[in-house]
């Protein structure tokens, strides 16, 4: 017997979909059934791989995690509005980092009475059943929809993962009442659901040769240009694209709260990837390009020069999701990053264009430029390895940089990481993401991510996912580090994520920098009351810290829910060893290892 849920799972595995990541409830009982009836007639497989999830938060990360090392959607499937809710957080990080995937909740039966095969049965189905279920989520949602009919659940089902495809990419959510899941279909609709030609992503515009022009006299003319790239490093082909562009005419490569790797830091124009305070070198510059930047500066303490060029390159530059986002500018496009890319490309190497740039004082100019731009450079990258070096004041307690620096050598030595290349790395570090950016240092398209939005605990899940992503993809990475803070780690239920973790074969190393609270916080409340009461007090008293005696085995968390090997590191000389070993477990044993660095408190 086939049922709305066969048509489902057979939707979604024609469609390119390999995993769900699931938390069942009562709701879910076709799905159980046909899974196992999937089982039964194809020698235990299922269509799509099923991930358990004794979490909601960590089934979403993991499918975000998933995505960005993929680049396609994964499924997640939770129970009713509760678990719709407990996704909380996650469902904003998938927006905001817009990250296709497609969420399915069950919903309570719309009959009480046995009228239909599912019909309330428990006293449970009476109080999930709330009036507008969709209404939690559908705010963050690129598009929501009801299941009403096995018939046509396929094509909602396509049309959902056609919008969530689509620039800008993000989560979809579907629902269903449990009668529907549970309707009987025939042959006829369990063939249908294979019919996934004619339902492409929408195609991205180009650039109007007006615009081409614009942005190419802009910065041919420019005394000191700057681009400022957020994420336009989602699509790799822009990298080299950029690249070339940039090493025509001589740019200044700058990332700003960059969450992949858009711009690499071996690159002699890159000048650093940064998250708060004021952009190096924006003040100067006389024409600015920002590509895919979800907010290219914090007008209240920044800005670039009033008589500044500002060109904007983005699937979406007017924000349409944020209640507020203006970029004062020249001229705003909705464009494909890469094709404009090209584009600008193509146009340097016309004939006409090319004349400009081999006269003597333009070549004399561009050459100045760039031997300007590689000196910003060389002067962003001479400092690190001294700060890398330095401990605390008191000359024994470790600091982020010491660490990260260790985290690298360590990461970039063993054989089997290619001097580092195969390394692929998330982060979620909050206050010290600008130090994880200096110190990682990533020069490989698609080696490092960030959520792109701001719920913390991701990184867990998301280790999950981006791990099984890369088998998946068939990803040339040998290893998988996760870096995070102590408060962030707590964030992201570890019991669950790590059990997950030990249950699928997904081993990461995960090292938590332990500053013994949050200290996000407390540097925000300096910004707003520099001089005020708070400036100098510890985090314990101002209620964002844990102090010093009520501190949690972060790494005995790992090992006792997921067998992790786990470690405790407080003195510099015995780092780089536990690094080291902690390497060699996840790569050879095939285990996670949590590491917790007991850094400078707050």
């Amino acid at each position: 017997m086939y049922t709305t849920a066969s048509v489902f799972f057979k939707t979604l595995a024609s469609a390119g979909i390999t995993h769900a990541f699931v938390n069942w409830g009562s709701d879910h009982s076709a799905f159980l059934e046909d899974l196992q009836r999937q089982r039964v007639e194809n020698g235990g497989k299922t269509l799509v791989e099923i991930v358990t999830c004794p979490s909601e938060y960590v089934a979403l990360s993991a499918a975000h995690g998933y995505a960005l090392v993929t680049g396609k959607p994964a499924a997640v499937i939770v129970h009713v509005d509760v678990g719709t809710q407990c996704m909380a957080g996650a469902v904003h990080n998938a927006d905001r980092g817009q990250i296709p995937v497609l969420i399915f909740a069950g919903s309570s039966p719309f009959t009480a009475n046995g009228e239909l095969r599912g019909s309330k049965n428990e006293f449970i189905m009476w109080i999930q059943d709330v009036p507008d279920q969709p209404a939690i989520v559908q705010q963050y949602m690129r598009y929501t929809a009801q299941i009403l009919s096995g018939k046509n659940a396929s094509k909602v089902i396509l049309r959902a993962l056609q919008i969530a495809t689509s620039e800008p990419k993000g989560p979809v959510y579907l629902w269903a009442r449990r009668e529907t899941t549970d309707e009987e279909v025939d042959e006829e609709t369990m063939s249908n659901a294979v019919l996934i030609k004619g339902w492409p992503s929408t195609t991205m515009p180009a650039l109007r040769s007006q615009a081409v022009d614009a942005i190419v006299s802009a910065l041919l003319h420019a005394e000191l240009p700057l681009v400022i790239a957020g994420n336009s490093g989602r699509n790799h082909a822009t990298i080299p694209l950029l690249t070339q562009v940039a090493d025509t005419l001589g740019l200044g490569l700058l990332s700003n709260a960059a969450s992949v790797v858009s711009i690499p830091s071996d690159n002699p124009y890159y000048l650093g990837n940064v998250f708060s305070g004021k952009l190096p070198h924006l003040l100067k510059a006389d024409v600015v390009l920002v590509l895919n930047c979800d907010v290219p500066w914090v007008g209240s303490i920044d800005g670039p020069r009033e008589d500044a060029k500002v060109f904007v390159i983005d699937h979406d530059p007017l924000k349409r999701t944020y209640s507020w986002s203006h970029v004062d500018a020249e001229m705003l496009f909705s464009a494909d990053t890469e094709t404009a890319l090209t584009q600008i490309l193509a146009a340097i190497r016309t004939p006409a264009t090319k004349t400009v740039l081999n006269s003597t004082s333009t070549a004399a100019r561009l050459e100045n430029r760039r031997t300007h731009a590689k000196g910003l450079h060389d002067a962003w990258f001479a400092p690190l390895s001294a700060v890398e070096a330095r401990l605390a004041a008191d000359n024994l307690t470790l600091t982020a940089p010491f660490v990260l620096g260790a985290l690298r050598e360590a990461a970039s030595g063993h054989p089997k990481t290619d001097g580092g290349r195969k390394v692929l790395w998330l982060s979620e570090s909050c206050s010290n993401n600008t130090s994880v950016w200096k110190h990682i240092r990533p020069t490989v398209a698609g080696s490092m991510f960030m959520s792109g939005g701001t719920s913390l605990g991701w990184v867990l899940g998301a280790s999950i996912g981006a791990h099984i992503g890369v088998q998946v993809a068939k990803k040339d990475f040998e290893l998988l580090v996760s870096i995070t803070g102590d408060g962030n780690f707590l964030f992201g239920a570890p019991t669950a994520a790590f059990w997950v973790a030990r249950r699928y074969g997904t081993p990461f190393l995960m090292v938590v920098m332990n500053n013994r609270g949050w200290f996000s916080p407390k540097a925000s409340m300096r910004g707003v009351h520099p001089e005020g009461y708070g400036t100098h007090a510890s985090g314990e008293r101002l209620s964002v810290g844990f102090g010093q005696s009520h501190n949690v085995d972060y790494s005995g968390i790992a090992a006792a829910a997921g067998g992790a090997w786990a470690k405790r590191v407080q003195r510099a000389d015995e780092l780089r060893h536990v690094l080291d070993e902690a390497v060699h477990v996840v790569i050879h044993e095939k285990r996670c290892a949590v590491v917790e660095c007991i850094i400078e408190s707050i």
